[in-house]
């Protein structure tokens, strides 16, 4: 069942201000191949330091997304999706909402953290032939499932 961010989004903080985890299934495929919208879960908590490499949900102006610290630089943040190749986004520790603590797979195990984090020290050509690679296997796999 789909969710209007205007509603799920400040019942997230609300929860994550009160110090619970909040587990949710993301859209959209920006965070390519660690976490497939629509169908993995992540599991956040309430942010207190962020770190680089951290995958985050945050406000980036009138949108939220769910993607890695890329860099910081005093207060300003940089995030990418881990399937985007080169556009970013920009906002403050103040408009990040909370991390994720743990990721879950379509059949509900545990999958690991740890993978992005080397993702995205892979050279740009590397990327771009994972993610090639990943997006045509993820559309065969669909064709012979139908």
């Amino acid at each position: 069942m789909k969710k209007n961010n205007d509603i799920l989004i400040p019942e997230i903080e609300r929860l994550l201000k009160d110090r619970h985890l909040v587990e949710f299934v993301p859209r959209g495929e920006s965070m390519r191949p660690f976490i497939e919208g629509g169908r993995d879960k992540v599991i956040l908590k309430s942010c207190r330091e962020p770190r680089v490499g951290m995958i985050v949900l945050a406000k980036v102006g009138d949108t939220y997304v769910l993607h890695r610290i890329y860099r910081i630089d005093g207060d300003k943040i940089t995030l990418q999706g881990d399937g985007n190749l080169t556009g970013t986004e920009q906002c403050s520790s103040a408009d990040i909402i909370g991390y994720v603590v743990r990721l879950k797979g379509w059949d509900g195990k545990r999958k690991r953290l740890t993978k992005g984090r080397i993702w995205r020290h892979l050279p740009l050509g590397v990327r771009r032939f994972c993610l090639k690679f990943y997006r045509n296997y993820t559309i065969a796999a669909v064709m012979i499932a139908i």
